[in-house]
């Protein structure tokens, strides 16, 4: 369950501004799109491998 303690006068937003963050965090909306169809797992590691590709692309180029 997700609390968001809420300050007196806080603007109810800016509350369901951190509401929205922490869910996100938890990553319930990307599992349920995953379970919704099956992935063989020659297709996931695949998956897998490209992004860790394009990750260390990404940092080699920061430097």
């Amino acid at each position: 369950m997700i609390i968001v303690p809420v300050k007196d006068g806080e603007n109810i937003e800016r509350a369901l501004k951190k509401f929205k963050r922490k869910f996100e965090k938890t990553g319930v909306v990307k599992e349920l799109r995953a379970r919704q169809q099956y992935n063989k797992p020659s297709v996931l590691k695949r998956l897998k491998m490209e992004h860790a590709i394009y990750v260390q692309q990404l940092r080699t180029n920061e430097e």
